[in-house]
């Protein structure tokens, strides 16, 4: 357990911990943290610690049989919490080019800042450091830890949040918390029993077979090539956020979802980013049971070039979506539930997108009984086989099973692992309790050397079709089961 020496200076403590499937039981007093909950980022989690739960026993002898960190923080209802965490990234990207830019990251933190409050020196802790481009914006670093720790905790000024990711070492990205501390939200007991009866009864069915092999290679060529601007139709430069290519994406899938057969909305959550585009194919039966798939069309490029064409992150992601819905168009099935198909914008500032769209489902109290997210399906690195990745750490562990056992009926010639690659947006719907994990291109850390490049194209080695289909068909198999279907005329029958 990690103590500050100037805990006493500051007037509250941040509490980080090791991530654990189940929170509440980090401690035994009810409410004592999982009342105040900032969330979960990578393998750790944030709370506001009161000064009643230092006073209690039981809590005292929980944290100090476990790895974790008190930060002294001093709130300020001006600066908004942002935790920033390295990628988990295979040795291979770990260049000296790459190793100079983070080196060059903490020098500028440690240069540039200086101590405040009332003179008091926070033991490096707590600093304000001011971009010398916009002198009225300040950061105050909390926490940060260069060697192997790979994750840090900063104060920021709120204008500063939306674009933090531009100052951040490439594999880096942010996480906006709440601007204040929230009670923990577990998956609801029903709902992972309700995922345990989707498991039992998982079974080869010749029909979902056939609807999932119709995925087309070419069609997802087709869809990435004008979604990078490799194809020079879009006229598509970046699918950045605050990018014009990402109004033009936006608008064009809205428009390719629709001709499916999907009602679709352009959502707008933050000024300054590009929208939501949410799609919806309703009910054939009565209910209000909703399964919901996603990707993330928005894109980082390289620092300081215009171009970020998102081929892999998450162009694939975003063309499984196309793909499934393309496939259920041909088919003319019709949903027993309600069925969502999401490409959310703002991912890669820190699940902008995602957040606001899981907080308005959960304030509408939405019955979303399944959620998977596909984020970076495409890199195939060489000497292995095609792979598929399950989150190691956020998301519900039954809806992985069942991802995992539709790709042993359905894509059996995928590799099933786990990786520590973390977050996508499932984070954000995990957040609000809500059964839900990720699909990944790889059963280990990131490998992909264009990962947050503007080389992130579709046409170069190691991009790979027939995985993105082959997990594409994992995705679809799993929505038709979860979600139920009918094929033309079965209604009737029925």
């Amino acid at each position: 357990m990690v103590f500050s020496p100037t805990a006493g200076v500051a007037s509250a403590l941040l509490l980080v911990t090791p991530y654990t499937p189940n929170i509440a039981t980090v401690e035994t007093t009810p409410g004592c943290l999982t009342d105040n909950f900032y969330g979960t980022y990578g393998g750790r989690s944030i709370f506001h610690v009161p000064p009643t739960c230092l006073e209690t026993s039981s809590i005292s002898t929980g944290l100090l049989a476990q790895s974790v960190s008190l930060i002294p923080y001093v709130p300020n209802g001006e600066r908004q919490l942002i935790w920033l965490q390295e990628s988990a990234i295979d040795s291979s990207l770990v260049t000296p080019e790459y190793e100079a830019e983070v080196q060059g990251f903490f020098t500028w933190l440690r240069e540039d800042g200086y101590s405040i409050g009332g003179g008091q020196h926070l033991s490096g802790h707590q600093h304000f450091l001011s971009s010398p481009d916009e002198p009225g914006v300040e950061l105050h670093l909390l926490d940060l830890q260069p060697e192997g720790g790979s994750y840090g905790l900063i104060a920021a000024e709120p204008s500063l949040a939306p674009s933090i990711e531009a100052l951040l070492p490439r594999y880096w990205k942010p996480y906006v918390l709440p601007k204040q501390p929230t009670s923990y939200l577990p998956v609801p007991k029903p709902a992972i029993e309700h995922v345990k009866n989707l498991l039992e009864t998982v079974r080869f069915d010749p029909v979902v077979s056939s609807l999932v092999n119709s995925i087309s290679v070419n069609q997802m060529r087709d869809d990435i090539r004008w979604l990078t601007g490799e194809d020079g139709k879009s006229g598509i430069i970046s699918r950045h956020s605050f990018a014009e290519g990402s109004r033009v994406a936006a608008n064009w899938l809205k428009e390719r979802f629709e001709e499916t057969g999907a009602t679709c909305e352009l959502k707008v959550f933050l000024s300054g980013f590009a929208p939501n585009v949410a799609c919806k194919y309703s009910a054939s039966e009565d209910t209000t049971s909703t399964v919901l798939i996603s990707g993330h069309y928005d894109s980082r490029g390289s620092f300081g070039s215009a171009r970020a064409p998102g081929g892999n992150d998450d162009g694939s992601g975003t063309i499984a979506l196309l793909g499934i819905a393309r496939a259920v168009a041909r088919s003319g099935i019709t949903f027993r539930s309600n069925v969502e198909l999401v490409a959310f914008a703002g991912e890669e500032q820190g699940l902008y997108g995602s957040k606001a769209y899981a907080r308005e489902m959960r304030k509408k109290n939405a019955n979303i009984t399944v959620m998977i997210q596909a984020d970076m399906l495409g890199y195939h690195a060489p000497g292995e086989p095609p792979q598929l990745g399950l989150p190691m750490y956020i998301g519900t562990p039954e809806v992985a099973q069942l991802v995992s056992n539709m790709s042993a009926i359905y894509s059996p010639e995928l590799s099933v692992g786990y990786t520590a690659a973390c977050c996508s947006d499932h984070q954000s719907f995990h957040e609000q309790g809500y059964a839900s994990t990720q699909v990944f291109e790889r059963a280990g850390p990131i490998a992909d050397p264009m990962y947050h490049n503007s080389g992130d194209l579709s046409e170069r080695p190691g991009y790979d079709f027939s995985q993105i289909r082959s997990i594409a068909k994992v995705q679809f198999a799993t929505l038709l089961h979860a979600a139920g279907f009918d094929l033309p005329g079965d209604e009737d029958l029925n």
